[in-house]
């Protein structure tokens, strides 16, 4: 790896023992995958690592090492959501206090990301690049990001360029200001190893194309045609949604850190079919290949025929858009069955900025979705999920990652709603 003179400077200790291992760190971690050259990040970084686990001691004494030799981003980065933040309306007392065991050390742990550069108490969430986190990377720019599903948005809609990195690399790169450059941040590993094809006659799941997408091309970067013929060709509030989803699901049910769209994304606009490596394998999708999918999902409940207990919405974290259309979906169901509350424990998830303005542009609807007993926070549904005493409960989920990573069982929206509203599935 090529290496300028003050990275060299730093490498040889002259800036301080604790850079020094940083630096070198990242500097192993790109000798691994061939990197040339560290290159400069141009935007804010997004931390995976947001849960205060006692038994990451190694991890919190390293953070401390890092404050105490003055250490810190040089841009203010944003974190994934807190575990089991707003859960008292939610669980019993008993579940509330295995999650305060599970992450007995979250409080130390915020406290040292705000000293490392966390950009303020609000920034945890896994959708950090919504208007009301702020953390936007511009097309081109060079960013440290490990969180799964923010990596192949950010790469995929908004066109900017980083890796699916490992937790704590993230934030070693954001302290030293740059990335090793491979992978997703050159041209050659942002080209196109698939060309999916969609024949469909309408917009399909996004959740389960998704799923589909990255189980079929793993960590591969697909070239999908078909979707503008659904979507149009511009990245609207309900396009971006759509392909958050998708995202999500194909960086979870595989590991795909980029795909383009034809004639939607940013460089499949500016590039077109060029994108497309030659000899590109190829994948047609079609609705009787998706169902084929989802019934293929395993059902994971101790009783498969269980009355659901809990419905999580919001993994990733629902946008504002989102979170108004369940609300306002929810409310309406109940009052068409002339009902006050929901039959299913419902927790709406968002970062804590889009829920307070869905709280302030939304008052009257927030409080009669609070009033049915819907309740809206900002916790991670995975992190929540991981409490031994939730592991075997009958959950739902509409999100194909939550599905992947735990015992939630996938349904689609609709059936989700009516689970909701009248304690079944309806037609």
């Amino acid at each position: 790896m090529y290496l300028t003179p003050e990275e060299k400077d730093i490498l040889a200790g002259n800036q301080g023992d604790i850079l020094q291992k940083l630096a070198e760190t990242i500097v192993r971690y790109g000798d691994i995958f061939d990197a040339d050259r560290l290159v400069p990040l141009s935007h804010s970084s997004h931390l995976v690592t947001s849960f205060g686990i006692p038994l990451l001691k190694p991890a919190y004494m390293m953070t401390d090492q890092l404050i105490e030799s003055g250490l810190k981003s040089g841009l203010p980065f944003t974190a994934d959501p807190r575990p089991h933040a707003d859960t008292k309306k939610l669980y019993n007392p008993l579940v509330r206090l295995a999650f305060n065991l599970m992450f007995g050390k979250q409080k130390k742990y915020e406290d040292q990301l705000l000293k490392l550069g966390l950009k303020n108490e609000n920034a945890y969430s896994c959708t950090c690049y919504h208007d009301e986190v702020g953390n936007i990377p511009a097309s081109g720019d060079i960013l440290a990001w490990a969180e799964s599903s923010a990596v192949v948005y950010a790469n995929s809609v908004l066109g900017a360029r980083t890796n699916r990195n490992s937790a704590f690399i993230e934030l070693f790169c954001a302290i030293l200001g740059k990335a090793p450059n491979f992978g997703l941040l050159t041209d050659e590993g942002r080209m196109a190893d698939w060309v999916i094809e969609l024949k469909m006659d309408s917009l399909p799941p996004a959740q389960l194309l998704g799923g589909a997408i990255g189980q079929t091309v793993v960590e591969d970067v697909p070239y999908i045609k078909g979707l503008d013929a659904h979507l149009g060709n511009e990245l609207t509030p309900d396009v971006k949604d759509y392909l958050k989803d998708l995202g999500a699901a194909s960086a979870s049910n595989g590991a795909v850190g980029l795909f383009h769209v034809g004639n939607l994304t940013p460089e499949a606009k500016e590039q077109g079919e060029n994108l497309i490596k030659p000899g590109a394998k190829g994948l047609t999708v079609t609705y009787d290949d998706l169902d084929r999918i989802r019934r293929s999902y395993p059902v994971l409940w101790k009783n498969k025929d269980a009355k659901p207990e809990f419905c999580y919405i919001g993994c990733p974290h629902l946008s504002y858009q989102q979170l108004v259309r369940w609300a306002t979906n929810i409310m309406t169901a109940l009052q068409k069955l002339k009902q006050k509350k929901i039959l299913v424990k419902t927790a709406l998830t968002a970062a804590p900025d889009v829920i307070t303005r869905f709280e302030t542009e939304n008052g009257s609807l927030a409080g009669s979705l609070k009033q049915s007993g819907v309740v809206v926070s900002t916790f991670c549904p995975l992190a929540n999920l991981n409490n031994p005493l939730l592991t075997r409960k009958a959950v739902l989920t509409n999100s194909n990652k939550l599905r992947t990573y735990t015992r939630a069982r996938y349904f689609e929206n609709n059936e989700i709603l009516s689970y909701i509203t009248t304690g079944g599935p309806g037609v």
